[in-house]
């Protein structure tokens, strides 16, 4: 299997720990790039942990459709927790996802499981996909839906107001008012960042 973290020691770290003489886990690729990974003479592999956030402005959903075709599963291990990711993850086709606060016997059994074909999931992280289907629907317009969708995607006001063909004062109308409805069910979109990230878990987007 191979471990892929953009930060060195962790990654070290969680090869060292699932490579000890107590677990059947062969690590044979610890690397911190996308570029590594794929140019390792040990790829492709069984199993793949791979972190969700690298940085590196390829969208996880790439990565995940490349090591699905190469026959590897993947664990995404991830210190954001929140119920969208996990959803997201899972649904791009993360074989599991897992925290990175969770115990070593959590994250072995999780390989284990991986390694076999079949799918093990923490307690926490059947509590937060459980959430995400039971979250509430905001009930946006479909005009209030697009703006934000574009808005998210970088526009200005005034260029999402030009696609829509619309004025600008409206554009800032359909996206207050969605940004309210999303906070009426415990989902704060009030900034630029807020929104963009929110954008990239649903699918609205992709990180350029």
């Amino acid at each position: 299997m191979a471990v892929l973290d953009d930060h060195r020691m962790v990654a070290e770290g969680i090869s060292a720990r699932l490579g000890s003489s107590r677990t059947p886990i062969d690590v044979v690729a610890t690397v911190s790039s996308w570029g590594a990974l794929l140019s390792h003479a040990e790829f492709p592999v069984d199993v793949v942990i791979l972190d969700l956030n690298l940085e590196d402005n390829i969208p996880v959903s790439t990565k995940l459709r490349a090591l699905n075709s190469a026959g590897a599963r993947t664990v995404i291990i991830s210190r954001h927790t929140d119920s969208a990711s996990i959803h997201g993850a899972i649904q791009a086709g993360a074989a599991a996802f897992i925290a990175k606060s969770e115990s070593t016997e959590t994250l072995i059994a999780t390989v284990l499981a991986a390694a076999e074909g079949t799918t093990e999931f923490s307690d926490a992280v059947r509590r937060a996909l459980a959430d995400f289907q039971n979250a509430e629907d905001p009930g946006l317009g479909r005009q209030e839906h697009r703006a934000l969708v574009l808005y998210a995607a970088g526009r200005s006001i005034k260029e999402v107001a030009s696609d829509m063909d619309t004025t600008e004062e409206t554009i800032k109308s359909y996206i207050k008012r969605a940004r309210r409805k999303y906070r009426a069910i415990g989902i704060d979109l009030g900034t630029k960042n807020l929104l963009r990230r929110h954008a990239i878990r649903e699918g609205w987007i992709t990180p350029e």
